[in-house]
Parts: structure tokens; C-alpha cells; sequence
């Protein structure tokens, strides 16, 4: 399976994935999911928000246990994100199969659309539209870097954009989703641990700064007459580390836009996106509102506008307890080894979907600590290591 999907959506030059929603890389990962399912005969259907699911037993009975993940990618990013626990998720139903496991519950694998975010600014828009997170009217509001929206680009995908919006039904039949992924730090590379679990996301959004100043000839305006956003954005940009240093938080401003964007140009728009993440709420409204406060400043000493505007959030999530307490049993049994549970800053449709259905996740050990990055890497034995456990998880959820 791994070296099917590893080409991929793979750039020759980067050596990163670029399987953005609804795109031909998105469309081959896709039917790759779909001859996973049918060749294993399970049922696959795809529901009103795109999202691919494939069923041993009947799911109408409500109290299915789900896994899986997501097949697409950021820009250049790595293969383990999101396809590890899809692939995972396949090959642990193979592990039952060789145990001779009967479930007692519909077990599902799940592959969400976009949940990177990387084409129209969102992430988790399967899972978010599914939850109910994301209305309708929303959805059909975003746009990617090319002014296409996302109707029109799941038209182009073969899909019906005027189906999508909440799912409550299919959500009612899940009684348990446990996500595995790659780890996006170095807890367990650090720890010694191959398997981790999650106790909580973060709470993180996305921010847009814009810097508005004043398009002239960068070789005869005079330093003293220049409106130049590009200064006030690059002294936010430092600010941004040094209020994340103080908080013991993230911030990071990785996207740019700059208008007319000429080397001979002094700009007259700035564009920038912050991403910030924090332990709690209280030290990332700390950051967010000392790196406006900077960014103000600067833009006042240059004389240029600032707007700043909220994208997207996602409160503090904590998982399941229960569920969490569950796993760190059923991983735990006939051994001495306990299994660490972590905190992430990362989001993940298993966020989204906590509000909805008790959720809980499974991390493999990066030894990089790399992500989102053609450096992400989990050995394979890792790999294996997280098959069984998710394996062991759902022969022990599904007996219950």
C-alpha cells in the first residue's frame, strides 16, 4: 500500500506531496482508497461532503468503531501525515483478519477531504462541514489562491457542491473514532517510546495581517518619504517569536502576499498569516494580542494602515477520557510498558469530530520531529509497531 501511494502527488524538485483538494493528485489518492476497500469487500460509499468511508459490518447499528485519517497535503509536505493512519488503518483491519477477530461492532476507515487546508485556507473541511462546524454557505464562500471556489472545484471533481452541509446521521452511527498519526515533535523520540496517546490539541487559529502603505520606485523615493508595509511586517514577524517565547507558546508567520510584488517596487500592500498554537487559551490570547499590539506600533511609526482578521480557531480539545483511559488499558494489558500520553499542537479531523462522537488518538515516534516537511519520517518498524497497537485497539473496542 505504502509504495503505491508514495509517487503519488510528488514534486521531482521538492520531494514533497502537493495533493491538494480536489485536484488530480487528490482524485488518484481517492481511487486509491476506494480499491483498498473494495478489494478487501468492505462497503464504500462517499458522503454528502466528499469524505470516503468504507465499512466491515452494518454502520447503521450506531455504535461503530471508526479510524483513519486523510490522503491530502500542505505545500511540499511530507508522506506520513495523514496517510500513515489511513494506511494504518487498512493494515490493522488485515491484523484482525489474521487473528480471526469477530466484531461484535461495525468497525469503519475513513479518509476526510481537505483537511490540510492547503487550497482554500481552511483545514478540516470534511470533518467541519460533517460536524456541522463549517455551515453550507461558508463553504461555498472559500476560494483558492486562483479565485476558484470550492463548488466550483468540486464540480470539476465530479462531486455536487449544493449536497454538502451537516451530517448528524452518519455521525450517529460512530460510537468510537481513534485517529493514528505520525507524531509532529520529538515527545517520543525523546521519551524512547514507539506508540504514543493524546490527551489534548492546543487551542490555535489563523490570523491575517494586512499592512497597506504605498506603491513608489524603489530607486527615487527617499527613505524619509516611504508608507513601506513590508517594514512593519517584517519588525511583526520578530515580534511574533518574542511573544511566543515569553508564553511558552508558537507563532509563526509562514505565508506572505505582497502587492505589486516588483523587486523595483516599494509594496503597497503586505499580506501575512500568523499561525499560533498555546497550551491554553489564556497564553495564546497572550500571544496573539501581544503580536497585534507590536504590529500596531510598527504601522503607526511607517505610516501605514493594518487590518487584522481572524480566519479560523479551534478551542482547546480535549479527548475523550474515557476512550483515552480505554486505550492506555487495552495497550497496556500483558505488559509492563506504559504508554505515554501526549499533548499536541496540532489540529486534526479527530478535533473537529470530539464534540460530536468520543474520539482519541494514536501517535507513531518521528525520530525527525520533522512535519509537514519532505524530512517528516517514522521507521518502518515504527510503522508496524503502530499498526498492531491501533490493531490491539480496535479487536479491544470492538469486543465491547
Amino acid at each position: 500500500m505504502w509504495r503505491q501511494l508514495l509517487p503519488v502527488g510528488r514534486d521531482a524538485a521538492s520531494g514533497g506531496y502537493r495533493r491538494f483538494a480536489w485536484t488530480g493528485a487528490d482524485s488518484d489518492c481517492r481511487s486509491w482508497f476506494e480499491e483498498q476497500a473494495r478489494s478487501r469487500r468492505l462497503a464504500y460509499e462517499v458522503d454528502r461532503n466528499g469524505n470516503q468511508w468504507a465499512w466491515l459490518g452494518d454502520p447503521a447499528r450506531g455504535d461503530a468503531v471508526v479510524t483513519g485519517s486523510h490522503l491530502d497535503s500542505v505545500p511540499d509536505g511530507g508522506a506520513f501525515d495523514g496517510p500513515l493512519g489511513v494506511v494504518s488503518a487498512f493494515a490493522a483491519l488485515d491484523e484482525l483478519r489474521h487473528r480471526g477477530v469477530r466484531s461484535a461492532r461495525p468497525l469503519g476507515i475513513v479518509n476526510f477531504g481537505d483537511e490540510e487546508g492547503a487550497r482554500f485556507g481552511l483545514a478540516c473541511v470534511g470533518s467541519r462541514l460533517t460536524a456541522g462546524v463549517l455551515t453550507a454557505e461558508q463553504a461555498h464562500r472559500l476560494t483558492d489562491a486562483d479565485g476558484i471556489t470550492l463548488p466550483r472545484a468540486m464540480e470539476a471533481a465530479g462531486y455536487d457542491p449544493d449536497a454538502i452541509g451537516a451530517d448528524p446521521e452518519r455521525l450517529d452511527r460512530i460510537g468510537a473514532f481513534v485517529e493514528l498519526h505520525v507524531e509532529q515533535g520529538r515527545a517520543l523520540d525523546l521519551s524512547g517510546d514507539r506508540i504514543g496517546i493524546a490527551s489534548a490539541i492546543w487551542p490555535h487559529g489563523r490570523w491575517r495581517f494586512d499592512f497597506r502603505g504605498e506603491a513608489n520606485h524603489a530607486g527615487t523615493t527617499r527613505l524619509a518619504d516611504r508608507r513601506d508595509p513590508m517594514l512593519s511586517y517584517a519588525e511583526t514577524v520578530l515580534a511574533a517569536r518574542r511573544e511566543a517565547e515569553l508564553a511558552g507558546a508558537v507563532a509563526t508567520f509562514g505565508k506572505i502576499a505582497v502587492e505589486p510584488n516588483g523587486v523595483n517596487a516599494i509594496p503597497s500592500l503586505v499580506r501575512g498569516w500568523l499561525d499560533s498554537r498555546a497550551a491554553d487559551q489564556e497564553r495564546l490570547d497572550a500571544v496573539v494580542g501581544g503580536v497585534e499590539k507590536a504590529a500596531r506600533a510598527h504601522a503607526a511609526a511607517h505610516g501605514v494602515d493594518l487590518g487584522v482578521e481572524r480566519e479560523s480557531f479551534t478551542p482547546v480539545v480535549e479527548f475523550d477520557h474515557a476512550l483515552r483511559d480505554e486505550l492506555a488499558r487495552i495497550l497496556g494489558t500483558g505488559t509492563d510498558l506504559t504508554v505515554p500520553v501526549l499533548g499536541t499542537g496540532a489540529g486534526h479531523d479527530a478535533g473537529i469530530l470530539s464534540g460530536r462522537v468520543p474520539t482519541a488518538m494514536l501517535f507513531v515516534r518521528n525520530p525527525t520531529g520533522v512535519s509537514h516537511s519532505p524530512a517528516e519520517y517514522a521507521t518502518e518498524d515504527d510503522c508496524v509497531a503502530g499498526v498492531l497497537a491501533l490493531a490491539d485497539v480496535l479487536e479491544g473496542l470492538a469486543r465491547t
